[in-house]
């Protein structure tokens, strides 16, 4: 049996996923600013817009900004675990990068 490491170990995952769920807040926070903003140039540029635009800006623009904050808080979840380094990679010496 392998010894528990990363996001293996309770303690360490409780704190990873602490951190994780802070970062997405302050991300959600930062997703508002930018609707905000994206609103605000819209109206400087269009003037009055429809309900279905402002909706739609609204959705598009925070839901992309959430998905990559989100991949990227995920990436540096497993990268600053040490979840990353457990993958066993079964052709690592079949495989050459001279080819």
């Amino acid at each position: 049996m392998r010894e528990k490491k990363a996001l293996d170990d309770p303690r360490i995952a409780t704190a990873a996923w602490t951190r994780f769920r802070r970062i997405m807040r302050w991300m959600a926070l930062g997703g508002a600013v930018c609707v905000g903003l994206a609103l605000a140039v819209l109206r400087m540029w269009h003037g009055p817009m429809p309900l279905h635009m402002i909706l739609a800006t609204i959705l598009g623009v925070w839901l992309t900004f959430m998905l990559g904050t989100g991949l990227m808080a995920l990436t540096f979840l497993s990268s600053g675990t040490g979840h990353d380094q457990q993958v066993i990679d079964p052709m690592k010496d079949e495989v050459s990068i001279d080819d």
